[in-house]
């Protein structure tokens, strides 16, 4: 009877320390599910079940943790992204947008993008075409020919000159002109000697872009005009006349047809071999060369109209 009574309080003691384990376990359980709940519940289910229950507690507690953790670094990175790359929702229509985001357009060149590409299509035809036969033309013709051909066509060039200065009623220069032409036409024998300089009879430069601008023609926009070079509207409209009263155009028309394209094409030339001196000092000069040829040739042209004394003007107003 004893015997059995001591075998029924070791149970006792036995199945007491039996659930103080169990409820120390619970415990821990407890207190390890506040930093990862899915992994205390995979261990506590892996002591009340078998190794195949075990098993799949295990991948969905691993499955909970790459959920959790895609999550958090899904929104680490939608932050970072909003801090660094905030886009700007501006202004839908011009004027309301800042001043500074939109460029300012140069009143005298307002077609700067069209010049530019005709300037480079001029560039290369120059640098490919003209420049070679103007070098050959100068290699192949003797400077005293060379410079006898120049004053020819620079002497029939005083018949456009004489007609522009009578249009602007400048009768004084208008006779100086034409006393430029007599003298070299005869004295000159034909205008290949310069004789009238030496008298005084210095060379004019006039036409009808510079008459229009007398009469207070704008020049409007800058324009770049292929082959041809710089010019103006007001300049490009008054190409026309110029052509009309162009020795060298309207005699083509009364000589044979294959003359005309021949004197043209070695005026042409001859202009053409004179700026060759000027190509190295342009580009050594101009850290943008399209600016500084539009640059120099609306201040030359402005100097031209106004007998070299032009009014002083805003830089943004338009030139004249």
């Amino acid at each position: 009877m004893t015997r059995s009574v001591k075998l029924s309080s070791l149970l006792v003691l036995l199945l007491a320390s039996f659930l103080n384990g169990c409820a120390s376990t619970n415990k821990s359980a407890t207190a390890n599910d506040a930093n990862n709940k899915t992994s205390t519940a995979a261990n506590s289910s892996a002591a009340n079940t078998g190794p195949s229950d075990t098993n799949a507690s295990s991948t969905n507690s691993d499955a909970g943790n790459n959920k959790n953790a895609s999550a958090a670094n899904s929104s680490a990175a939608s932050n970072d992204q909003k801090k660094g790359t905030e886009t700007y929702n501006g202004p839908v229509f011009k004027n309301g947008a800042p001043p500074a985001s939109y460029p300012t357009v140069n009143k005298k060149d307002p077609w700067e993008s069209m010049n530019r590409s005709v300037f480079s299509f001029n560039e290369r035809l120059d640098t490919n075409v003209l420049k070679p036969v103007a070098k050959g033309y100068k290699w192949i013709m003797p400077d005293p020919f060379e410079t006898a051909i120049g004053n020819v066509f620079s002497n029939l060039n005083d018949i456009p000159v004489t007609f522009n200065n009578i249009l602007q009623l400048k009768f004084k220069n208008a006779l100086r002109s034409s006393g430029r032409l007599l003298v070299n036409s005869t004295m000159g024998v034909g205008g290949m000697l310069d004789v009238a300089s030496g008298m005084g009879l210095e060379k004019q430069n006039e036409d009808f872009g510079q008459t229009l601008g007398h009469y207070g023609v704008s020049s409007g926009p800058y324009l770049v005009l292929p082959v041809l070079g710089p010019s103006s509207t007001r300049d490009a409209g008054g190409l026309m006349f110029d052509l009309a009263s162009d020795p060298v155009a309207v005699g083509s028309f009364f000589v044979a047809p294959f003359i005309g394209p021949v004197v043209g094409s070695t005026r042409f030339a001859d202009t053409r071999a004179r700026l060759l001196e000027n190509d190295k000092t342009l580009d050594e000069a101009s850290l943008d060369k399209y600016e500084f040829i539009r640059e120099a040739y609306l201040q030359r042209r402005r100097n031209l109209v106004h007998d070299g004394n032009p009014p002083q003007v805003k830089d943004d107003q338009d030139t004249e």
